[in-house]
């Protein structure tokens, strides 16, 4: 596997967390004493994945000030979408960052502690070979309320059934992909596609490998799943310096509201 770069999807409208996210959006919501997205570029710096790019679209300036910090300076990027072009969309706008180099894909509402070096490696020298992407799996204690995939014994994934009253089992698709240039240069030649999930994944199935997340895996998009990711135990930053934006964050009422906001 060649270089590795990433798109971290931060644009999203935060429905589900209403009324939080009017003022506020979801990539930044708190997890402790820090906000979502710092995690993941935590994991990103740590694990040498030093060219990333984040798209964003609501809230666009409060986001912006956050990647505005020292920190991020050379090594994270921002793409302004006017308009939301879907995941397929921003890739392809994109295209000319990634060239020829491997591209993690993160839906950075996932709240997310694992083995990143393995799941890094498992793509780079483990997965089948006829594989293009990597799909970080987790098990899901509410497999009827995601998508669950279907793998066969080589962890290769077979289908996908999206929000089943009777799931075929609990390995539910993580949000998180490693894909291969050739991914990116399918999404190039069909113009029409927007949807990754609906349009890219069933276009692979049978070629994508699945790693699953023996960890922490939370989609915060939804209240009670935000409220127990507080209670997760949290890692230790690696920027131990305290500067202005992260003064304000840990004042910033969203704390508050989310332990006070009625489901």
């Amino acid at each position: 596997m060649n270089e590795v770069r990433a798109l971290l999807l931060a644009a999203g409208l935060g429905t589900r967390l209403h009324p939080l996210t009017d003022k506020w959006p979801k990539c930044l919501m708190p997890i402790g004493e820090r906000p979502l997205l710092e995690y993941w570029l935590e994991t990103l710096h740590s694990t040498n994945i030093n060219d990333v790019i984040v798209n964003l679209h609501y809230h666009s300036k409060i986001v912006q000030e956050f990647l505005n910090r020292p920190r991020f300076k050379g090594w994270v990027n921002s793409v302004h979408e006017e308009t939301l072009l879907g995941t397929a969309g921003t890739l392809r706008a994109n295209k000319d960052f990634f060239q020829e180099c491997a591209t993690l894909l993160v839906h950075a509402d996932n709240w997310c502690q694992c083995d990143f070096v393995d799941f890094l490696n498992f793509h780079r020298k483990h997965r089948p070979e006829h594989c293009s992407i990597t799909m970080m799996t987790y098990e899901s204690p509410t497999p009827e309320t995601c998508g669950i995939v279907e793998t066969n014994t080589d962890g290769v994934v077979l289908a996908f059934h999206e929000k089943s009253n009777n799931p075929q089992g609990n390995q539910a698709n993580g949000a998180v992909y490693l894909l291969e240039p050739e991914v990116l240069k399918w999404i190039s030649e069909h113009p029409d596609i927007s949807d990754f999930s609906t349009e890219v994944l069933p276009h692979f199935t049978g070629s994508i490998a699945s790693w699953n997340n023996n960890g922490i895996h939370r989609d915060i998009g939804a209240l009670p799943m935000l409220r127990l990711a507080q209670l997760d135990q949290q890692t230790t930053s690696c920027w131990p310096e305290t500067d202005t934006w992260g003064e304000k964050f840990l004042s910033n009422p969203i704390h508050q509201q989310i332990a006070q906001t009625v489901v």
